[in-house]
């Protein structure tokens, strides 16, 4: 049977669907990159009124204050001296779920801070653990429709998620971080908040440096196990939203203290792991954290829709000292916040009171369109450049540039690391025995449903991150374990070729 030929919505072929077009293997994304234009702002669209991802959250204002002095890494005016506070609100979420979805679901959660700071806002969109299933924007499409729902039975469906993670081996760090204990959080005050990207931070010299955040909970992290969890969901499926409601109102504040893990240009040539991998962490005993500062929440919202339906964060809001890496995975979230913004609600969504700056004026060209409920600029000119005093960009702003790294291509991932060290370092190192056995049986009950193939081809996955819990998950599913381990010797291709599912 020939194959059928994949093509753009124009009926186009694609070549390749795997790998953003980059400049240089390492390098930045290209915006010539249309396939990837299209495919995600087709995926922003699919879903309306509700987010696509993140659609079930919860939010509060609060302050940030530094507690450290950072000023040799970063110009950013909210991190300029020890002491000073900025004014944030912040929304935790779930991800894959819908609206209407339990808190207590199997899922990562996401953390996402606004800081409206004197030079505008700037937003930090993270989640509860510090790596991601995939490391480039032309499969995220793909995979949150695993998540989502089948499109005949409209069901959730375990065998499209594990046939993806099956088929993405990279996927295997947060898998095993998603089926631990730390995959159903007891609250969103018991959870940690990571950047997972790397972002750069510059200084007034124009020197930069390479970092990632961790946002520490002051509460201690808790976490239900799968049985609890379960129970939960029928109990109370707004558990979270009402602990941060509730917890608030009784003046029990919560706070996240801040971490940054900080890499100089030269540190990073010769660092073990990618830093611009998101599905890699960079190990504390090689990069250790510094405490920046103290995240806040102490205030609730008085209308939900209007303050946390509608709050839009977009890691393309930066400020001047902070800037993006070449990470594939947030080069793409750089368009893609924004454009499912535009579309969810509406090309002035920066005027609703939750996302407005509020210590910094808009000063543009940008006029019109649905729900302008400002002065539109007034009578003054909407073009530049002008000679009528209009506001003008100052150089003064750039920041410094990054070595770029050679002709525009769609590079396979070739950094000589690969996926299976980090999580078999998890499961053996950080993980206590009753973590391995909830983590084992988590998977089991999840994939019982799932056809054998993509079982072997699985937990042959999980033998290659450690021997132990490939035989233990497999042994769970009673899988023949020699042909477990004969699938492990295979290269991914072969092993996939080994495997067909009817």
């Amino acid at each position: 049977m020939a194959k059928k030929k994949m093509t753009t919505a124009f009926g186009v072929p694609v070549g390749n669907d795997l790998n953003t077009m980059t400049s240089g293997s390492r390098g930045p994304s290209l915006l010539q990159d249309v396939h990837l234009l299209e495919k995600l702002a087709h995926f922003d669209r699919e879903r309306i009124p509700e987010r696509v991802v993140h659609a079930k959250g919860a939010g509060a204002y609060g302050y940030f204050e530094v507690t450290a002095d950072v000023s040799k890494y970063t110009k950013a005016a909210f991190l300029s001296e020890v002491g000073k506070r900025t004014d944030v609100f912040a929304r935790f979420s779930t991800v894959g779920g819908e609206k209407g979805s339990a808190d207590a679901e199997r899922d990562p959660r996401g953390f996402a801070v606004k800081f409206y700071t004197e030079e505008g806002n700037y937003d930090m969109t993270g989640n509860n653990t510090p790596v991601f299933f995939i490391r480039d924007p032309l499969k995220f499409p793909d995979f949150i429709h695993t998540q989502k729902r089948n499109p005949a039975t409209n069901l959730k469906d375990p065998t499209m998620a594990w046939d993806f993670w099956s088929l993405t081996p990279e996927s295997m760090h947060q898998v095993t971080i998603l089926f631990s204990d730390r995959g159903t959080p007891a609250t969103y005050r018991n959870m940690n908040g990571y950047s997972s990207h790397t972002y750069k931070w510059y200084n007034a010299k124009g020197e930069y440096f390479w970092v990632q955040y961790h946002f520490k909970t002051d509460q201690g992290i808790k976490n239900l196990t799968g049985p609890e969890a379960a129970a939960m969901c029928g109990k109370d499926p707004d558990h979270a939203t009402r602990d941060l409601y509730d917890a608030i109102e009784r003046g029990e504040h919560p706070s996240w203290t801040l971490e940054m893990q900080i890499l100089s240009p030269e540190q990073a040539k010769d660092f073990g792991w990618d830093i611009f991998d998101i599905t890699k962490v960079w190990p504390h005993k090689e990069v250790p954290p510094i405490t920046v500062g103290k995240l806040v929440l102490n205030r609730n919202p008085e209308n939900y829709f209007a303050e946390v339906e509608q709050a839009a964060f977009n890691p393309s809001n930066l400020v001047p000292g902070i800037g993006v890496s070449p990470d594939k995975m947030l080069q793409g979230r750089l368009f893609s916040y924004h454009d499912t913004h535009l579309h969810r609600l509406g090309p002035n969504y920066h005027l609703i009171p939750v996302n407005q700056p509020k210590h910094a004026m808009e000063q543009n060209y940008q006029r019109d369109g649905n729900m302008r409920v400002d002065a539109n600029g007034g009578g003054g000119p909407n073009y530049w450049p002008n000679s009528f005093h209009g506001p003008a960009p100052d150089a003064a702003y750039g920041e410094p540039p990054i070595e770029e790294h050679g002709p525009g291509d769609r590079y396979e991932f070739d950094h000589p690391n690969d996926d299976f060290v980090q999580p078999g370092n998890l499961y053996r190192h950080v993980m206590s025995e009753q973590d391995r056995t909830n983590l084992v049986s988590n998977i089991v009950g999840n994939m019982e449903s799932v056809p054998k193939p993509i079982q072997l081809r699985q937990c042959a996955l999980f033998f290659l991150a450690d021997e132990d819990y490939g035989a233990r998950v497999a042994e769970g599913l009673g899988l023949d374990m020699a042909e477990v381990k004969r699938l492990a010797a295979m290269s991914q291709e072969d092993r996939v070729a080994a495997t067909p599912v009817k």
